[in-house]
């Protein structure tokens, strides 16, 4: 049997169903499968009027994915490549800044459970952190949260 063709707004749901997704991201995705008389912008409109996509979801859920392993920076960046508004931006921006402290703890203790041993040693768990997105502040923080030497 042959297999039916998708339409854009069968596909959009499809994408939809398996996570959220920004609507630029869905832009680029649907735009690819487009024919000459189909209107993509026409097809997100409808998806946004009906509440399939939603940008304080999207920005919800990848908050949710990347917090555990990234810093402030790093997911605030991401938000800003999916074209969020910076409106969203600085909801998230307040939410995420009551908690990075303790995510780079988190992260810093289940990269490096034993404190650091020198200089060098400091400076390798102070890049990890940093290549991660989390702030300065945040990673002295970190950095000087007590570790058991013996574990």
């Amino acid at each position: 049997m042959m297999k039916q063709k998708l339409s854009l707004k069968g596909r959009a749901l499809r994408y939809l169903s398996m996570r959220e997704h920004s609507r630029a991201e869905l832009f680029r995705k649907l735009s690819s499968h487009a024919e000459d008389g189909d209107d993509v912008d026409a097809i997100l409109d409808w998806l946004e009027e009906n509440n399939f996509l939603s940008t304080e979801r999207f920005s919800d859920s990848l908050v949710n994915r990347r917090s555990g392993r990234f810093g402030n920076h790093r997911i605030l960046a991401e938000l800003q490549s999916h074209n969020v508004d910076a409106i969203e931006i600085d909801r998230i921006k307040s939410e995420l800044a009551e908690s990075e402290t303790s995510r780079a703890v988190d992260v810093l203790l289940r990269k490096f459970p034993r404190p650091p041993l020198n200089q060098i040693e400091r400076l390798k768990q102070s890049r990890f952190l940093q290549q991660r997105g989390f702030s300065g502040k945040s990673i002295q923080l970190a950095l000087k949260t007590e570790r058991s030497a013996n574990d």
